[in-house]
């Protein structure tokens, strides 16, 4: 535990302001990256209320949560980090410690979300429209009512006020902590046009402004529309099975593991588990983009937030609701979306000091042409436009809108494309890096391959009697949960085996199993079984199974017998390396396995290059080397062993979001249903958006900079200026908006 005081920060203030309002509460540990938070207390403590109190807190300060800021607290108090968790409370000794009672409490939802980004929209959408068709009315009047130009001015009034109502709330916000962006711009110059008389162009330029704002609006609306269909697909309730049979619904965060629960036709899992009892169909496209329904039988894995199709099942727990795979999920995109990718973050760093660079270009401007070239400072002529309008149009023109979108719109909208379909990414950084990645490093077991064993042959002595073989081992592997047991139980039941009742079943460490059937003794396992027995000397003249097969041995009172088992080749892994082939990347394997295994699988898929029986250090090692001369390095993986070489690489990539935790800590693309012909997608998502943003930037820097210059170096317009900034800004969006709408897989 680390006790070390820190600076900085504000939070601790707001935490220390509950516990002085709350005695009863000791302590609270707050976890914001897992979204936990508990209150510890002394004895019996009634809850009732202090949740909604410390909700708000928390709520409040979230974004300093966050960032891990943290300070020191003040007199009477203390702050600690516990592993990714901050605690603060009161000064106690540690005997006093010892009786807390910690508490696990609801993390707030965080607000505004979805439904709050599409009122913004919405909002924004209808203020344009007034003012568009208010700037309309205004510019018929003054054709058709010359004579009555308050008529005109009252119709583009009422444009201004519509058009600049939410320009004017984000400046007025802006001041009062004292600084200036493009909001500020667009009013002032909105201002400088009516001070000479342009109210038709100051009212387009607003609506144009709004029209662009309630654009980016709907393009961030429809990226939180991915997670927000995630987020209400998690049920709240769920039916138990009570130990008597009786079924009783409890609200989804009072389930335990080993809870029994029962899932009806049309219902959502409310949790991870595994079938005990039913058959059943679940539709997981929510969570991983797969179209086709997913068969569950007894032992097969399901999950939260997937929809049972059509069978009643009981499954018992095995994740409790706040570490299920939905909520992996959630909070993974939900991180991926705070974190800004290096392009994006540069754009945000010269935001406010560029809005001074193009207030001060336009004074300086303003005093070149009035004073330099004698221009009108405020009045325009028939041929000659004032110095002040000039410089009200470089504003327009060099302001940056459309480059300030142009990588965060791209970044949202391939996140969210991705969390459709069933590729996370852990932020933007990770879809920029993916597209400049020259060597794909892969792990064998689980990636390469399934994972799974499977039956691939059977011998018996004497021979043809290799059904019986199976049905012994059925009989005895049923009662084992081990990998090998799921293959040959799974193998047994397809072929419709005879089950076998067998007595005195006992587990022989590190060697096998052994039961009676009908008073008979009945061996399964390794090799040395038969070795360390009566049948030794003929064993010895066995022949080996071959390198990539796994062996087990049947022995009986008349028979024996081997089953040879094989993890199964993905049938989509050798797609998936042709198609890299095609696009110039070079893969290899990295593998703890055995070098004749690793080679066998390799030949099969055409792999360039096969590193086998190397330890976690090796594969780190290994991908370090892949690094030199500048190649960048991705690294697929999918257990513990892969977890180091995953952080390795310049980009690590995670199999499945029912992967080993340590692997998908490390993972910055997640490819969800252990689907491999994700990466693909996820490869081509990230160069579609790369080349996006490149054309963003170029659009919005091209007509930065030809604009500028026809502004200084001639009369533009100030419509015509508008038009262009403006219309820049609504190519930018619509053209991410590509990526979310568009084929990228």
């Amino acid at each position: 535990m680390d006790k070390t005081t820190y600076t900085g920060g504000s939070w601790v203030d707001e935490l220390v302001h509950f516990l002085r309002t709350e005695p009863t509460v000791t302590a609270v540990r707050i976890d914001p990256d897992a979204q936990t938070v508990s209150v510890a207390t002394i004895g019996n403590v009634e809850l009732h209320g202090l949740e909604e109190k410390l909700s708000e807190t928390i709520a409040a300060i979230e974004a300093e949560l966050a960032a891990k800021a943290a300070t020191r607290a003040p007199v009477g108090f203390s702050v600690r980090r516990e592993g990714g968790a901050m605690v603060v409370g009161r000064n106690t000794c540690e005997t006093a410690e010892k009786l807390w009672r910690w508490r696990e409490m609801e993390w707030p939802e965080i607000k505004p979300g979805a439904a709050a980004h599409e009122q913004e929209w919405r909002k924004l959408a209808i203020l344009a429209t007034v003012c568009g068709v208010a700037g309309i009315a205004g510019a018929v009047a003054s054709s058709v009512a010359p004579g009555v130009p308050w008529i005109s001015k009252a119709f583009f009034g009422l444009g201004l006020l519509a058009g600049g109502w939410d320009a004017a709330v984000d400046t007025w916000q802006n001041l009062r902590k004292r600084e200036i962006d493009i909001h500020f711009l667009m009013l002032a110059v909105a201002l400088g046009a009516m001070f000479i008389g342009a109210w038709g162009e100051a009212v387009l330029l607003l609506f144009l402004f709004s029209a662009a704002g309630a654009m980016e609006e709907y393009a961030l609306d429809r990226t939180q529309r991915e997670v927000s269909a995630l987020l209400k697909s998690a049920p709240k309730s769920a039916t138990i099975v009570l130990a008597d049979g009786t079924e009783k619904e409890i609200p989804v965060e009072e389930l335990q593991l080993r809870h029994r629960v029962r899932v009806k036709p049309g219902e959502a899992f409310a949790t991870d588990g595994v079938v005990v009892k039913g058959r059943s169909a679940s539709d997981e496209s929510a969570l991983t983009g797969e179209a086709t329904p997913v068969e569950k039988n007894v032992g097969d894995e399901v999950f939260s937030g997937t929809v049972n199709l059509w069978g009643a099942v009981d499954f018992d727990v095995v994740r409790l609701p706040s570490e299920s795979t939905l909520q992996k999920i959630i909070r993974l995109i939900q991180t991926a979306q705070k974190l800004k990718a290096p392009s994006e973050r540069f754009t945000d760093r010269f935001g406010t000091g560029y809005t001074y660079l193009v207030i001060g270009a336009a004074t300086f401007m303003f005093l070149v042409w009035w004073l330099g070239f004698g221009l009108p400072a405020f009045t325009n002529t028939e041929g000659t436009r004032s110095a002040f309008y000039r410089a009200m149009t470089l504003m327009v023109v060099a302001s940056p809108c459309a480059l300030v979108l142009s990588i965060p719109s791209a970044i949202l909208a391939a996140i969210a494309w991705g969390a459709r379909h069933g590729v996370l990414f852990r932020g933007g950084a990770a879809i920029e890096k993916l597209a400049d990645v020259s060597v794909v490093a892969l792990d064998k077991t689980g990636t390469l391959t399934t994972g799974e064993l499977a039956v691939v042959g059977c011998e018996s002595y004497p021979q043809g009697r290799e059904g019986e073989v199976i049905e012994l081992a059925h009989a005895l592997e049923v009662k084992s949960h081990h990998p090998i047991a799921r293959a040959i139980v799974r193998h047994a039941r397809a072929t419709g085996v005879a089950e076998l009742a067998v007595d005195d079943f006992e587990s022989l460490t590190g060697q096998g199993l052994r039961g009676k059937i009908d008073g008979a003794t009945l061996l399964l396992g390794r090799r040395e079984l038969l070795e360390s027995g009566p049948l030794s000397g003929w064993a010895k003249k066995l022949p080996p199974a071959s390198a990539e097969l796994s062996e087990v041995w049947v022995i009986s009172r008349d028979l024996v017998g081997r089953i040879l088992l094989k993890d199964q080749i993905r049938a989509e892994s050798r797609d998936v390396l042709l198609a890299l082939k095609r696009y110039g990347l070079r893969t290899v394997m990295l593998t703890g396995d055995r070098r004749h295994a690793a080679e066998a699988v390799a030949k099969e898929l055409g792999l360039d290059e096969v590193r086998a029986g190397l330890s976690p250090e090796d594969k780190v090692t290994a991908v370090q080397a892949l690094r030199e001369g500048g190649r960048k390095v991705a690294m697929v993986g999918d257990g513990v062993n892969d977890a180091p070489s995953l952080a390795a690489a310049d980009v690590s990539v995670a199999m499945g979001a029912r992967g080993s935790d340590a692997a998908l800590e490390q993972a910055e693309v997640i490819l969800m249903h252990d689907r491999i012909e994700n990466f693909l997608a996820a490869l081509r998502l990230s160069r579609r958006a790369r080349a996006i943003i490149r054309q963003n930037l170029a659009i919005s820097l091209g007509v930065v900079v030809i604009m500028v210059l026809a502004t200084a170096f001639g009369a533009v317009p100030l419509a015509v200026g508008v038009g262009a900034h403006e219309g820049s800004t609504l190519v930018v969006c619509i053209n991410s908006l590509r990526l979310l709408f568009g084929r990228n897989a």
